[in-house]
């Protein structure tokens, strides 16, 4: 795994947490349990602090940085499509971030909402809980989302991550 720390700023995973060694993990960045890391995600806590919760999925791609000012913050059973750009922003507890996305500064993304494969969601913008964004720029759409929409995808990703932990290995 390509895990670095930069001067004092060391990251901490969970012994529970995987993240693929093609993964990069650089400075102050926090991985709660039974989260996932993928292939090419790049998590560089430079600037500031990333912290991913429990039961998250960051996937291939996917790159997470920070600013001086704001943090990048993910909650618990967050999922983050494939190549999905994340700064310095904060995504709540259940929501889903689609493939090719692009969240930025001071942007929230509520609880159990949708952030649309290749959507834009631009600075200090809100998308509610439950609610869908699409589009560039992401235009919102009210409780679009079912409670427990997710739970199906999250899991998958906790019983792939147990599983690349058990069974993967390099054979070249």
């Amino acid at each position: 795994m390509a895990i670095y720390a930069l001067g004092d700023q060391v990251p901490e995973i969970h012994p529970d947490a995987y993240v693929h060694p093609d993964a990069v993990v650089i400075g102050s960045v926090r991985i709660g349990a039974r989260s996932s890391i993928w292939p090419t995600a790049v998590l560089r806590g430079d600037d500031g602090e990333i912290i991913v919760g429990e039961e998250t999925s960051i996937q291939d791609g996917s790159i997470l940085h920070t600013t001086p000012v704001w943090a990048t913050r993910l909650g618990n059973r967050v999922t983050v499509g494939h190549n999905a750009h994340l700064e310095a922003c904060t995504i709540e507890d259940r929501a889903l971030v689609g493939s090719g996305s692009i969240v930025l500064h001071n942007a929230v993304v509520g609880a159990e909402a949708i952030v649309g494969a290749g959507a834009f969601v631009g600075n200090n913008k809100v998308v509610p809980p439950l609610a869908l964004a699409v589009g560039i720029p992401a235009t919102i759409k009210a409780d679009a989302v079912t409670p427990g929409h997710f739970d199906y995808g999250v899991d998958s990703y906790v019983q792939r991550a147990e599983r690349f932990r058990a069974e993967l290995r390099r054979i070249d």
